[in-house]
């Protein structure tokens, strides 16, 4: 089964538009790491990818080294293809979209039905569920005790 992360545009609305970013390997990142980035609108990491291969490329080829030039681009092909979902998420993030949560099926239309059964059931709920972690406001400061070790106190010499 696959792990597809649910994200949510700002200003949810009724008609709400979410992307499925599915947790794991990019091939297709891998192979083609620069087009797969652009192909996802991440701009400024197609660019780097671009660079960084072609830089790494031309490095090994000056050296005289052309297999260790290939290998090192070979790298960041591998950074892509195992860290371009991540890279995804993150451009979504800064875009001002917000993590839904973790759907875990085999296929997205599957993965789609299940975010809104749970978004319909989450929706209908009447009192938001009490929490388990207390907020940090209304937290009490911890008390310094006796404790054995090398252990700052305060206020002691």
């Amino acid at each position: 089964m696959a792990i597809y992360v649910v994200m949510e545009p700002p200003g949810r609305s009724e008609s709400v538009d979410t992307t499925f970013v599915r947790d794991g390997f990019a091939w297709l990142g891998f192979l083609l790491p620069p087009l797969w980035l652009a192909w996802h609108r991440l701009w400024v990491e197609a660019a780097l990818a671009f660079v960084a291969m072609g830089l790494l490329s031309i490095l090994g080829e000056r050296v005289g080294l052309e297999t260790t030039g290939s290998l090192l681009s070979l790298l960041v092909m591998l950074f892509v293809g195992l860290e371009g979902q991540g890279l995804r998420i993150a451009a979504l993030r800064r875009r001002g979209w917000h993590e839904w949560g973790v759907i875990e099926a085999d296929r997205l239309d599957d993965a789609d039905i299940r975010y809104v059964v749970e978004a319909d059931a989450d929706s209908n709920a009447q009192a938001p569920a009490q929490r388990i972690v207390p907020d940090a406001a209304h937290a009490r400061p911890a008390q310094m005790g006796l404790a054995l070790g090398l252990n700052h106190i305060p206020g002691k010499p």
